[in-house]
């Protein structure tokens, strides 16, 4: 784990990067029985759906903040983790993938209080014709920065993935809980700050995304995407 800070932070200040498999959704208040009927009955057709289609819940609650929240991004050279075989670049030569399929992100201060946001991740990962095993450890990244400025902190998670037999792709869920960042004093919106996330690439890797070449795993296969559930991300 590697965090890098500013000298015009305070040295007691910390941020700090927790990851959970744990959703926290979103709470309304009731508005009568009947309301809170059909209330519910809508949260359970969402739930259904979200979860046929492998859809990430918003983590936090809709809450009243102080200013907006931080800005969430993935990072594009980073954006997608393509292995080869001896680095050649083609579909053949292709060992394991991984892309990150979308962002969902809350947060919550108030007065001077830090910023305490939770992101959700969807990945999904790959397996090529040049795997040698159902297994793989990836190993991602976050980082908080000040808003098109310097790094305020950074910290790696490794993402452990197993394939099920016959199948070449899964989908895994992971949220952190909870991002905090602390601001100087209330004037400080979670505006000013961004978090970035991206897999932990080679600079032949990144030189690839950033070039926007693409592969796919097994084309002409048909095969039926299995998710896998989130597991705790360890720095």
């Amino acid at each position: 784990m590697r965090r890098i800070f500013p000298v015009a932070l305070s040295a007691l200040m910390a941020l700090s990067i927790a990851a959970t498999a744990t959703s926290v959704h979103a709470q309304q208040r009731g508005r009568g029985e009947q309301g809170q009927g059909e209330d519910d009955q809508a949260a359970a057709k969402k739930k259904k759906r979200d979860s046929e289609w492998n859809q990430p819940k918003a983590p936090l609650a809709q809450l009243r903040n102080a200013g907006p929240c931080p800005y969430v991004k993935v990072l594009y050279d980073a954006s997608r983790y393509v292995e080869f075989k001896d680095g050649k670049e083609s579909a053949a030569q292709t060992a394991y993938t991984g892309e990150i399929q979308s962002l969902t992100s809350g947060c919550a201060y108030k007065s001077n209080d830090p910023v305490k946001m939770q992101v959700q991740m969807l990945f999904e990962m790959g397996r090529g014709p040049q795997a040698t095993g159902d297994q793989k450890t990836y190993r991602y990244w976050v980082a908080v920065t000040e808003r098109n400025k310097s790094v305020l902190a950074k910290e790696y998670f490794d993402l452990p993935v197993k394939f099920p037999q016959g199948q070449d792709r899964v989908y895994v869920t992971q949220t952190l809980n909870t991002i905090t960042i602390p601001r100087a004093d209330e004037k400080v919106s979670g505006g000013n700050f961004e978090v970035l996330i991206g897999f932990d690439v080679t600079p032949e890797m990144a030189a690839f995304n950033r070039d926007g070449k693409r592969f796919r795993v097994n084309a002409g296969q048909t095969q039926q995407a299995q998710t896998q559930p989130g597991n705790v991300a360890k720095p």
